[in-house]
């Protein structure tokens, strides 16, 4: 068995583990990469097929942090971020069986039929709205209370369905959405809010987060492909079952154990768990199931994704992000998004490159459906709201995530409080990745850069 020493031990090859090692790495200390699967990027992949290129994971980002941003910067030629064209700000949501552009300025918020009458003269006496005082209430009870019914069911609904997949009446928005949360706690209003925070001065780093939709010129894997290739080779594990032991004095033991029998203990001050919370138990036996239980409760939504891509494309324009589905109008499909509109390059010209998202909190048992039956859902949908001329796509592959996006649920508040209890009582060990502060690519990447420089002061005293 071999034995290596380290400065940090990071579970998990994916954005959040990547970029703290790069970050780690590139301050000069030195660090440990271990991942289960066979490759590093975690679910973020990128495919290139036949003139086609699409992601079987997130298909974008936003460029809401300046630490995204920077990180980029540090990364220079090697990989180069890419933002979404003018059409990517248009954003399409279905109603009566029809696309419907989702207000873009006070003029369409007026005339937009998605939604009532009442509700858009009751945006009007939103700034004068008491807030809230329950700190665990759900996205749809603020809704409901500060915008109105039709705003939770063509607004917020199918926003929530294309960002965690989820129910905005189980999510609770000082967790899934804390920005708005704040909006009302700090000034009272969302629409007070706003104006404040647009005049607030922004400092140069803060400027850099121009809130646009980016991907990576090449694809979203380029950017882990570029992070692993930026550490040394011998620091990356991949293939292995890594498992972490407390030592006697002080610090820990990781194992990994590869398919073919082969071991390797690497011994490190610190480790920083960025894995899903239902890997935890496999991660860490030496913490019993009863202590780990308010994090492996943590409920993911399981999303069916199928891709599907035309060589020339006939039916309705797809000039758009992509259309967003309320659940009154289907408990299947959450949306469909048009790469090929947001970006270059994504399908021949002429074509088209359509993602369609099923199941989430709707529907979970529908990843379960056969591939027949999912391309059938999934064409449907197409068929009824784009028209093609042609039934059959060029190119359609099937994905599906068992534990596609986590939900900030009111269980949120005592796995956050679990997780301080498990750092402070085995100084060391760090639970990160998406099981807390926040979802999206710049969050996970924000959380990377926070941990990388807190490390670094603890491991120079």
């Amino acid at each position: 068995m071999n034995d290596t020493k380290t400065d940090v031990v990071v579970i998990g090859a994916g954005l959040t583990g990547l970029t703290l090692a790069y970050k780690l790495h590139t301050a000069g200390f030195t660090v440990v990469v271990a991942e289960k699967e066979s490759r590093t990027g975690g679910v973020i992949r990128t495919v290139s097929e036949d003139g086609f290129t699409f992601e079987t994971g997130p298909n974008t980002g936003t460029l809401s942090n300046p630490q995204l941003v920077e990180l980029f910067e540090s990364l220079g030629d090697k990989c180069q971020p890419v933002t979404g064209r003018k059409e990517a700000h248009r954003r399409l949501i279905l109603k009566g069986g029809r696309w419907k552009a989702l207000p873009s300025g006070p003029v369409s918020a007026v005339t937009t039929p998605l939604f009532t009458l009442g509700d858009k003269f009751r945006i009007l006496g939103e700034p004068f709205r008491a807030r809230g005082i329950d700190p665990d209430e759900s996205v749809a009870e603020l809704v409901l209370r500060r915008m109105g019914r039709s705003f939770l069911d063509y607004a917020v609904d199918p926003f929530i369905s294309g960002i965690y997949a989820g129910d905005p009446g189980r999510l609770i928005t000082r967790y899934a959405l804390p920005k708005l949360w704040n909006l009302e706690q700090d000034h009272g209003s969302f629409i007070r809010g706003a104006f404040a925070k647009a005049k607030e001065p922004k400092s140069e780093s803060e400027r850099k987060a121009t809130k646009e939709v980016f991907s990576v010129m090449g694809g979203l894997q380029r950017l882990t492909d570029t992070l692993a290739s930026e550490l040394p080779p011998e620091s990356i594990f991949t293939g292995c079952n890594p498992a972490v032991f407390r030592q006697e004095q002080s610090g820990f033991i990781t194992v990994l154990s590869s398919a073919g029998g082969t071991k390797r203990e690497i011994r490190s001050e610190y480790v920083v768990v960025t894995a899903g919370a239902h890997a935890l138990p496999g991660i860490l036996p030496f913490i019993s199931t009863d202590l780990l239980a308010p994090v492996t409760a943590l409920v993911y939504a399981k999303v069916a994704q199928v891709v599907a891509g035309y060589r020339k494309w006939t039916g309705a324009p797809v000039n758009a992000f992509g259309g967003l589905v309320p659940s009154k109008e289907d408990k299947d499909v959450l949306g469909i998004l048009f790469p090929s509109s947001i970006f270059d390059g994504r399908a021949p010209a002429g074509g088209a490159l359509l993602s369609v998202f099923m199941g989430g909190m709707r529907n979970p048992t529908l990843t379960a459906m056969n591939d027949d039956e999912l391309k059938k859902n999934a064409l449907a949908m197409v068929g009824r709201t784009l028209h093609p001329s042609s039934a059959e796509p060029d190119i359609l592959h099937i994905f599906r995530y068992a534990h596609a996006i986590p939900q900030y649920e009111v269980s949120t508040g005592a796995r956050l409080k679990r997780i301080a209890e498990l750092e402070s009582m085995y100084p060391g060990l760090i639970l990160a990745g998406n099981m807390r502060d926040g979802i999206g690519m710049a969050d996970r990447v924000k959380q990377a850069v926070r941990i990388s420089e807190e490390l670094k002061v603890k491991i120079r005293k």
